[in-house]
């Protein structure tokens, strides 16, 4: 049995097929993780999210700042934005089963010394706080508050996380931080409006990940998001997007012998700004 993590897929199912193939995934014994934004950008959301469902018992996601676009839509609190290529699952005859499974995804999850989340973690917090904040957004959506924290999500996709937040704003924003972190400033709010690489970045600007509580607990964060970042890793971090969408590749890290494989795109895609902030 072999647990896999897999980067940002946005509908590039015969990629994601390919690899899957190349890995020798066994649907039977196998667990896979995606590190979210299954969906958007590229041509075939539906057919990814479709296969997600359909191998429930063995694969999960944590749920994505695109995934979060999508619950938006789905439910009316969102509207469309330049280069969607979700409509074909909002008219899905089978969407309430597809979006159901994915309003369930966690926005965090802790897999023994591993971190799986999308983007990151705001740097002060500590696995404790991390958890309980992704627990509590989790809870809400299952009690039926999904909507209007979905709606607060999307109202607050801009604001950075900070310690004076109201306590209406911080479980949105947390939300927000999870899916959408690259960069913070000296103060540790995240800078949400630069999604270029690290070495071009303005002048005080640093990885989240550089001062980040978590890792020094000793833990090692699973993420994406960062297409301009790309394919790193470091002793305590791995960014798994690389930029698949975007004309790279889409890449798979076994966590039981830190194995890594890649696989080019081979879906027309489209999407050509990984700078773009969303």
């Amino acid at each position: 049995m072999a647990t896999w993590v897999i980067g940002d897929i946005h509908g590039c199912w015969l990629t994601f097929e390919r690899l899957l193939a190349s890995i020798g995934w066994e649907t039977s014994h196998d667990r896979l993780w995606l590190v979210g934004d299954l969906v958007n950008r590229g041509p075939h959301s539906l057919e990814v999210l479709r296969w997600a469902v359909a191998h429930d018992d063995r694969v999960s996601s944590v749920l994505g700042n695109h995934d979060l676009h999508l619950l938006a839509r789905a439910c009316g609190v969102a509207g469309e934005k330049k280069g969607d290529t979700i409509d074909e699952v909002l008219a899905a005859p089978d969407r309430d089963e597809l979006l159901g499974w994915l309003r369930r995804r966690p926005m965090m999850h802790k897999l023994g010394p591993y971190v799986i989340v999308h983007a990151g973690l705001a740097p002060e917090w500590n696995i404790e706080l991390a958890e309980g904040y992704a627990e509590v957004i989790h809870a809400e959506c299952d009690a039926g508050k999904g909507q209007s924290l979905l709606a607060a999500i999307h109202a607050n996709r801009k604001q950075p996380w900070h310690v004076d937040l109201s306590r209406e704003e911080r479980l949105p924003t947390a939300a927000v931080v999870m899916s959408r972190i690259r960069m913070v400033g000296p103060d540790g709010r995240a800078a949400l409006g630069y999604a270029g690489p690290p070495g071009s970045a303005p002048e005080g600007l640093q990885p989240w990940f550089s001062t980040a509580a978590v890792v020094r607990q000793g833990y090692t964060v699973i993420f994406g998001h960062w297409a301009m970042l790309g394919y790193y890793r470091a002793r305590d971090v791995v960014c798994l997007d690389s930029g698949c969408v975007y004309g790279g590749r889409l890449t798979a890290l076994r966590l039981d012998d830190g194995l890594v494989v890649h696989q080019d795109v081979l879906d027309p895609v489209g999407a050509t700004d990984p700078c773009a902030s969303f």
